[in-house]
Order: structure tokens, then sequence, then C-alpha cells
């Protein structure tokens, strides 16, 4: 066998690309040489690029204790759940009603809108000029227009006004630029939305330079065009029998992913959506005995704390019930094939408190971020650990 270390610098770099985020981290103790190659501005742009498939990531809040706080993230590369320590996220405070993540990002809207890189240093921070209107569970996306600096969207949202909650103001359209820290006003959510404009009962998804908002439970559909500010018309998407649905963006697909009731009982099923007449063909249906899995009660409403979110090629299905410990699986749709896949994700790492809220998002991970975060300063937390 040849001695690993008389490899060509292009040869070990090709192999250590193929490792998991986690096991480079590792690897970048090894040796100085090995450390050298995984943390240069090369490497790390080629490992962002390529291994692109989305984490999980589910943070757990309690009411009343913050202690009780707790992260988690799975990598579908390593088929592992990692707990994340949760001073990395100066988000997570008995106050986090309005915390959410996206795209690489972390966010809190109430009381000022700031924002972080997930897995980044403890001290980076951003608190943006305020939004026109201040908003607790909006819809939010992170896209990228004719630069490479992300610009964030807000939409819907609801605020309170002397303590009562305003659910008859739909609240403009806020794209923020960060580059000038200014907010732009653009028009609200169709009025068909009225009567449900918050992330509770809303799912959102960026897809073609649109920003699509579905309605969980009205199954209502209307789309925001990030270059002309408008929103098409709005429809309905409720395949037969759906009781609810989540709206996901899949690489180069939108599909709608929900519960469903079919001759046979109970079904979670995905369709694929033709995003130009909002037309659908079913592509996948969960097998029975992993969606049984996922609950233990014959009771009317046992779907009703299902989750799903997704990106790329992976959708993510989870129960937020405690007395199950927070059991979920992954659908992988084979790029070539267009084929499914399902597996249970392995248990949470132990010991798992009771939330009273359960936060979960997709979101691809920059080595980058994580690297830069361990060399700047010695007060930093290690960004993972099993």
């Amino acid at each position: 066998m040849t001695d690993f270390s008389s490899l060509s610098a292009d040869l070990m770099e090709h192999i250590l690309s193929l490792l998991p985020i986690p096991t480079l981290i590792r690897a970048t103790a090894v040796c100085k040489r090995w450390n050298s190659t995984i943390s240069s501005p090369a490497f790390t742009s080629i490992q962002d690029r390529t291994q692109t498939r989305p984490w999980f990531f589910l943070y757990g809040l309690h009411n009343t204790s913050s202690k009780n706080h707790q992260s988690f993230a799975f990598d579908p590369l390593s088929e592992l759940w990692f707990r994340l320590p949760s001073s990395s996220f100066p988000f997570l405070s008995p106050d986090s009603s309005s915390f959410l993540g996206s795209h690489g990002f972390l966010f809190t809207t109430a009381p000022s809108f700031s924002f972080s890189p997930i897995l980044h240093r403890l001290s980076t921070v951003f608190t943006t000029s305020s939004l026109h209107y201040s908003r607790v569970n909006p819809l939010l996306g992170v896209f990228y227009a004719n630069s490479n600096a992300p610009r964030f969207i807000v939409v819907g949202g609801v605020r309170f006004i002397g303590n009562l909650v305003d659910i008859e103001d739909r609240l403009a359209v806020e794209i923020y630029d960060p580059q000038f820290d200014s907010w732009e006003i653009c028009p609200p959510l169709p009025a068909d939305f009225r009567s449900g404009n918050s992330s509770l009962s809303l799912s959102s998804a960026l897809f073609g330079g649109k920003f699509y908002v579905l309605g969980i439970y009205s199954c209502f559909i209307s789309a925001f065009d990030l270059e002309k500010h408008v929103w098409t018309e709005v429809q309905t998407l409720r395949p037969p029998g759906v009781i609810f649905s989540f709206l996901i963006s899949c690489r180069d697909r939108l599909v709608l992913a929900g519960i469903c009731n079919s001759p046979l009982g109970p079904s979670f099923n995905l369709w694929r959506i033709d995003e130009r007449t909002m037309e659908f063909s079913e592509i996948a249906i969960m097998p029975q005995d992993l969606l049984h899995s996922l609950f233990d009660s014959d009771e009317d409403d046992k779907f009703a704390s299902l989750k799903c979110v997704g990106l790329g090629d992976l959708i993510y299905v989870f129960n937020e019930e405690y007395h199950k410990g927070y059991p979920a699986c992954v659908c992988e749709i084979s790029r070539e094939s267009g084929k499914c896949k399902w597996r249970r994700l392995p248990p949470l790492p132990i010991p798992v408190n009771e939330f009273h809220k359960v936060i979960s998002f997709c979101s691809t991970v920059s080595l980058h971020n994580i690297l830069q975060g361990r060399e700047e300063g010695a007060d930093e937390v290690q960004p993972m650990s099993e």
C-alpha cells in the first residue's frame, strides 16, 4: 500500500473532500498538513459547493427555563445526530417566540430583527435597522439577486396591539438588503390569507425566482415575484383527500407533502407541482409502517403534531410530541431516476427534554463558517459534539 503522506496534494484533497463535515473537523487535528489542506479557502469552497445535502435542525424551547433549551442537528452524510451547545445560539431564550431558521441563517424578528450564520462564532449576531412593521412568527426566505450578498424576505406574521394579537392586518412584505441596511416595503399577502397569516398556519418555499406561500389547512397558494414584486392570483392546491400539507423546494421541482385520507386509511404523500399550472402528480407515498412508527395513538388528531421540512433532495418528516422522543424520518429523491427512498432517522441523543415549542428547518452547512469560528478567539465553543 502507498503511504498516505506520499500522495499528491490533489489526490489527498480529493479523498478528504469525500468525508462528512464532522469527520473533517476531527481530521484537522491529525497533522499540520491535513489541517492546512482542510482549512484552505480552496478546499472549503469545494466542500461547500459539492456537499450540499441539507442538514436537519431541531430546536427545543422551554417556556420557563432557558437551561432546558436543547439544539440538535442531523447530518445525512454521516447519518448522525449532534447535540449543539445552547450557548452557540444567542436567540435561544425564554422570549424566543419568533425564532426561526432558513438557508444557512438563524433569525429573530422580535423585539428587533437580528440574524446569525448557522454554526458560526458566538458573537456573530447582526441586528438590522427596524422593520417597518414589527411582527411575530412570519415566513422568511433568503435569496440572492444580482450579487453574492443575501437578501431576506419577510412575509406575514402577526403583531400585538394593546397586548392583543392583530389578525386582521396582513402586514406588508418587507425585503432587507444588508449592503445598505435598508428595508423595502412591498405588497402584503393577498386578502385570502387574512385569517391565517403567520408561520403557524402557512408554509413557504423559494423556487424559480418566486416566494411561494401555501395555507397549510386552507390550501390557498400564491407566489411573490422577487423581481417584479407582485403576487400571483390565489389558487387552491388540494389533491384529493388532503387534510393538511407543506410546500417544499426540492432542487429542480416544487413539492407538496402532506397527510391525506385514502380508501386504505391515512397516508403521507408527496406530489410534484407544476409551478405554471399548479397541477399536481403523485411521486411517492410513505410506507405505512414508517408512518405509524411516528405515532402511538388512535386519536383523530394524532397527526396534528406532524411537521415537514425539506431542501435539495431530502424531505424530513417528524413528530414534535415529547412522549415519542420527537421521532423523524427522511425521504431522499434520486436526482437521476426521481425515485424516493424512505428511512427512519436514529433517535435523538439522550437525554432529551420536554419542550413547549419545537422549531425545525433544513439548511446546508458551511465548513468555512465552522472552521472560521474555531479560529477566531479562544472563547469559541466547539460547534458540534456527539
